[in-house]
């Protein structure tokens, strides 16, 4: 071999020993923005875009970055699927139940009467067919989705009155999260009313609203609904749990590289990981200090129970009536939900009953 390949061949080996990868250092940096529903006084879920940026500039050694924007800021709460479909926004981080007045199948990515808890849910996206089946519907308005995080099991929401019957929902004006289960209470009487969070604390106290259904403990008590409305009920029928998550736009997304790509997924269920955690921690403390300030835990009559049940089953039928794709996607929760229904009778639910009267 001559000098000149030497020469060349140690240049080669220096670059592979060196570990140099000049198309990775020379990739262009990226700047997203993410516009979330939610107001920053909440910790938990606004947390939980925080933690996504946090990790994507972590792990692209700040080459990928995403700013956050809480409700109001770049657009109202619920003008963030507008924004992702007109390519004026990366992300956003939302529930997919405000959006059902364009499809009430939005729903089905977040909460729907007496659906899939925590668990359930993540099965079914992840491994079962839901998310595949809920991507392919929500690629006409241009975005794709992953987990946010999901409060699990929620509140019945609070009343500035007792109900003690189906009776007592007769006109009562109250706010709901979205999605089918508003037509469910309209069957029973209810007067639904879809706003932000951050405005119904002043709906409550001048009496323009009856009630108010949000999350749960912590994130209630935050927003002050207890100094208004004394009566606290559960379960929470119309959301076993909600998933909250981060649409993101799929142009935006197809143009990122192998690396951000895979960065973006994994800080995606870290971040949810991470705020699913966190209510676990947080609204045991918090149904402790609510109960302390007087607040009055009511758990609803199995009569209104039922006439909810019966009210949303026929909710969901009118909406598969009109929609296959409605159908299709129902029929592939409940069959899941079956099955997780029949595996826990076998496993968490006579472990639960159990240990809610042992003493520990």
């Amino acid at each position: 071999m001559d000098r000149r390949s030497i020469l060349k061949n140690a240049g080669i080996a220096g670059v592979l020993a060196a570990g140099a990868a000049p198309a990775v250092h020379a990739q262009a940096a990226v700047r997203w923005r993410l516009a979330s529903s939610f107001p920053k006084s909440l910790d938990t879920i606004f947390g939980s875009a925080e933690k996504l940026s946090q990790l994507v500039k972590a792990m692209s050694g700040g080459k990928f970055e995403i700013s956050v924007h809480p409700a109001g800021e770049l657009m109202p709460a619920f003008g963030v699927v507008d924004a992702l479909q007109g390519d004026t926004i990366d992300m956003a981080q939302t529930a997919a139940y405000y959006f059902t007045g364009k499809d009430p199948i939005f729903a089905f990515s977040c909460a729907v009467p007496f659906g899939l808890t925590a668990l359930q849910m993540n099965g079914w996206k992840d491994h079962g067919n839901g998310r595949k089946l809920l991507d392919a519907f929500f690629a006409k308005y241009n975005f794709k989705t992953a987990s946010a995080g999901n409060t699990t099991t929620q509140m019945g929401g609070w009343y500035r009155k007792e109900i003690k019957t189906v009776e007592d929902l007769k006109g009562l004006k109250m706010r709901l999260g979205g999605g089918v289960f508003g037509e469910a209470m309209a069957k029973l009487g209810v007067v639904a009313q879809n706003m932000p969070a951050g405005d119904v604390y002043q709906a409550l106290e001048k009496g323009t609203l009856d009630a108010v259904e949000f999350v749960g403990p912590y994130d209630d008590e935050k927003l002050g609904f207890n100094k208004v409305a004394p009566y606290y009920y559960y379960p929470g029928w119309w959301e076993g749990s909600a998933e909250l998550e981060f649409f993101i736009n799929i142009k935006k997304y197809n143009a990122l590289s192998p690396e951000n790509k895979a960065i973006l997924d994994a800080a995606t269920r870290v971040a949810a990981a991470d705020m699913t955690s966190k209510y676990q921690v947080l609204n045991p403390q918090a149904i402790k200090r609510l109960v302390a300030n007087k607040t009055q835990l009511k758990m609803f009559p199995k009569p209104l129970m039922d006439a909810g049940f019966k009210a949303s089953m026929e909710v969901f039928a009118e909406h598969e009536a009109k929609s296959p794709e409605f159908k299709k996607i129902h029929q592939d929760m409940r069959a899941f939900q079956r099955d997780q229904i029949l595996w826990n009778r076998f496993s968490e639910y006579p472990f639960n009953q159990y240990m809610a009267t042992a003493k520990i």
